[in-house]
């Protein structure tokens, strides 16, 4: 059955079970699933979907735009971009006489500052700024964390990676994508540990998933985190 409320309208695929409560599931696909016992009314069903509507379209958007893939970004006034785990629009500036694009960011707005409006200029000075902040935060990270560990990192790079979103190899060089930027800084955090405990355990034996689960304990967490966004950490 179709039901509009609030101005917008959703399918909702009513199934009757042999089950004592209404639950409301949502398939792969972001589609809306209510199972409901036998017998149930249908403005019970109906109270129970608007009560949690918000919750309910936001979660079937997310889904549905994370089936089409990352969406193509425009460079528009308003535009929005993740950052530290938020959603934050941009802010372009004009300004010929700047010595070199840069961005800075105000708790609010990012704001992009150009020679020249050209969306290439804005996207590499967009990308310049995450780069730089993946490294602060990363730098921060490490610091903050090396209590944990006898050795130290030997090096650390941010890298554009489409595959990982850190490593570390036999000599102890740290690599981190510039993406972290976007998600939370607990998500870094466990970037962070899961590259430094890879000093100590190179593979992911079971000796390495208890070092990391010591210092992170929910890092499961933090890995699903990174599982349903890294389709919309896209500049």
């Amino acid at each position: 059955m179709n039901h509009t409320f609030l101005g917008e309208t959703i399918y909702l695929d009513i199934k009757y079970k042999n089950r004592k409560s209404i639950g409301i599931y949502l398939d792969h696909y972001g589609n809306v699933e209510v199972h409901a016992p036998k017998g149930t009314p249908d403005e019970s069903i109906i109270q129970l979907v608007e009560d949690k509507w918000d919750v309910i379209l936001r979660n079937s958007k997310e889904r549905k735009d994370r089936l089409n893939g990352p969406q193509e970004k425009v460079y528009d006034q308003g535009e929005q971009f993740l950052y530290v785990g938020k959603v934050f629009p941009i802010e372009v500036h004009h300004d010929p006489s700047s010595p070199q694009d840069h961005v800075l960011f105000d708790e609010t707005t990012i704001h992009v500052y150009v020679k020249q409006l050209e969306d290439e200029r804005i996207k590499q000075a967009l990308k310049r700024f995450y780069y730089q902040q993946c490294k602060a935060l990363v730098e921060k990270s490490i610091s903050s964390h090396q209590h944990h560990f006898k050795t130290k990192p030997h090096s650390i790079r941010i890298t554009d990676s489409t595959k990982t979103w850190g490593t570390c190899d036999a000599k102890r060089q740290l690599t981190f994508n510039w993406k972290l930027a976007m998600a939370p800084r607990e998500v870094v955090d466990y970037v962070v540990v899961h590259e430094m405990c890879h000093m100590v355990h190179l593979n992911h034996d079971r000796s390495f998933w208890r070092l990391v689960g010591k210092i992170v304990p929910d890092y499961k967490e933090k890995e699903n985190w990174l599982a349903a966004s890294s389709w919309k950490m896209t500049v």
